[in-house]
């Protein structure tokens, strides 16, 4: 398979067939979710009545067609191309890969530095509701294909990043001790995630003759997912919760947060 593509005139899409269609569908997809939480579960407060079971289905009703499209409605630059050599599937595995990691590891320092947490009835894994893990690929789509065209069009200069749809602020049961500390301070806690994956996710399949395998899809979200988780431990350890939280220490916790009990019994060692 060729690696050159047909030279593009525009400054906002991909020289690559494959990834221009690919992004241009997971826009196009968009609207969809977004009308579909909160245009209409949001907005009438359809969430009031919602259990375990409900939030599970708005989950899996927003990001499973993000995959079934693709796969039975092929486009004209993916017709002649295997599966795996598709950029929508490349672009879907890392950001399965790179979500995947943020609800299950990134969310407890959400509760540990930024005083959130999820009061909604669900099934969780980690402590962290499975709706919000299927709800992040389509939100984290949205954002890098997004950031591929900003950054793409500003020449890879990081100068302007999409605004973050704060899809909890009319949503009562994704709380914090002080939601205005968490949109000011919290919000470039928030950012650390795309500050170090938009450019990173920006290079799959971007340059003529570099034509990316899934493998080292996956293993670039793994090394942006280490690099994010880094930072943010690094950020609990030297600057702390940014709001006073029932349970703080006089010293911070050792560890990792999502090891309570661990971290807990280390912390009483240290402290003593």
């Amino acid at each position: 398979m060729g690696g050159n593509f047909p030279s593009s005139s525009s400054l906002w899409l991909a020289a690559n067939p494959s990834k221009r269609w690919g992004e241009l569908f997971f826009l196009c997809y968009t609207p969809f979710w977004l009308t579909l939480c909160l245009g209409i579960v949001v907005p009438f407060k359809l969430y009031e009545n919602f259990t375990e079971l409900e939030y599970l289905l708005i989950g899996l009703v927003s990001a499973i067609p993000s995959f079934l499209i693709p796969m039975l409605v092929v486009g004209k630059a993916d017709s002649s191309l295997h599966w795996k050599d598709r950029y929508w599937v490349k672009a879907s595995v890392w950001i399965v890969i790179f979500s995947y990691v943020g609800n299950y590891f990134w969310t407890h320092y959400f509760f540990t530095v930024l005083g959130a947490s999820y009061t909604f009835p669900s099934w969780k894994m980690n402590d962290v509701p499975h709706t919000t893990f299927l709800l992040t690929h389509v939100v984290f789509l949205f954002y890098h294909v997004t950031s591929n065209m900003t950054l793409r069009r500003l020449r890879h200069s990081i100068a302007s990043l999409p605004e973050n749809i704060q899809l909890a602020t009319e949503f009562p049961y994704y709380d914090f001790v002080d939601r205005a500390s968490m949109y000011k301070v919290g919000s470039l806690f928030y950012a650390i995630y795309f500050i170090v994956s938009f450019p990173m996710f920006l290079r799959i399949d971007e340059k003529p003759g570099d034509l990316w395998d899934l493998p080292r899809v996956a293993v670039d979200s793994l090394g942006a997912a280490m690099l994010v988780t880094i930072i943010l431990d690094l950020w609990r350890i030297f600057l702390g919760p940014i709001v006073p939280l029932a349970d703080a220490k006089q010293c911070i916790h050792p560890g990792l947060p999502w090891f309570a009990g661990s971290a807990n019994v280390a912390s009483q060692n240290q402290c003593a």
